[in-house]
């Protein structure tokens, strides 16, 4: 059997961090992890199609706060703040009817992605909007691993797709690569995403690894940029 892991959680603790900060909270872990499985699922859903690159979430005994990262913040925010307030308002309705304690004084902070090709959700998202326009499969690869690869920070990308592609009776599996994605490698940065694009005749599976090269901590850089110098 295979030993597939997936590529963030097997750097927790080296170079990625948890996306749910709880302090304190040893006793109430059901609960916690409860409610934040149902507020993540809720805002994915109600925020879909203005590019979430990721939803943090921090508790601690006095403060609870929410981070949503767009590529659209303007779209969320809405007009002088009035999208915030209509969210904010909304997850109150939720956790109320889902039964989670939540408290009505919590922060709602929306962060903009300021390079949005190179956040594996929003172009796993970007793959899926152009299945869902019954555009051509190999050409929303071809496009989308190019305007990914344009980008500066990006050393490698993978796309992979998956389902009844361009409407065939027998489901297969395409994928485009460009660059290199060394999984193996605890220090490489690569962020990893899955999305579903939803089409009249099924669902299509969407796989997204982008590659922005290798993180070193403050003492290694210092050792190497000494060599180099010398």
């Amino acid at each position: 059997m295979t030993h597939t892991v997936h590529p963030y959680a097997h750097r927790l603790g080296i170079i990625r961090d948890w996306k749910s900060r709880w302090f304190g909270a040893k006793d109430e872990y059901k609960k916690f992890l409860k409610g934040d499985i149902a507020i993540r699922n809720f805002l994915l859903k109600r925020l879909q199609g203005n590019h979430i690159a990721g939803i943090e979430i921090e508790r601690n005994a006095k403060t609870f706060r929410i981070i949503v990262k767009t590529a659209r913040p303007g779209m969320v925010i809405g007009r002088a703040g009035e999208g915030a307030v209509a969210l904010k308002n909304d997850i109150l309705k939720e956790a109320t009817r889902k039964g989670i304690e939540f408290p009505k004084d919590f922060k709602l902070d929306i962060e903009e992605v300021r390079s949005p090709e190179s956040n594996a959700s929003v172009v796993a998202e970007m793959v899926g909007e152009g299945l869902e326009k019954r555009l051509p499969f190999r050409m929303v690869l071809k496009q989308t691993i190019e305007k990914v690869m344009a980008n500066r920070d990006v050393k490698g990308a993978r796309i992979a797709i998956s389902g009844r592609l361009g409407g065939a009776d027998m489901a297969r599996y395409e994928q485009i690569r460009r660059g290199g994605i060394p999984l193996q490698t605890f220090r490489a940065d690569i962020d990893y995403a899955r999305h579903t694009a939803r089409l009249p005749y099924g669902a299509i599976g969407i796989k997204v690894w982008i590659y922005k090269g290798q993180i070193f901590n403050d003492a290694a850089k210092k050792a190497a940029a000494t060599e180099s110098a010398n």
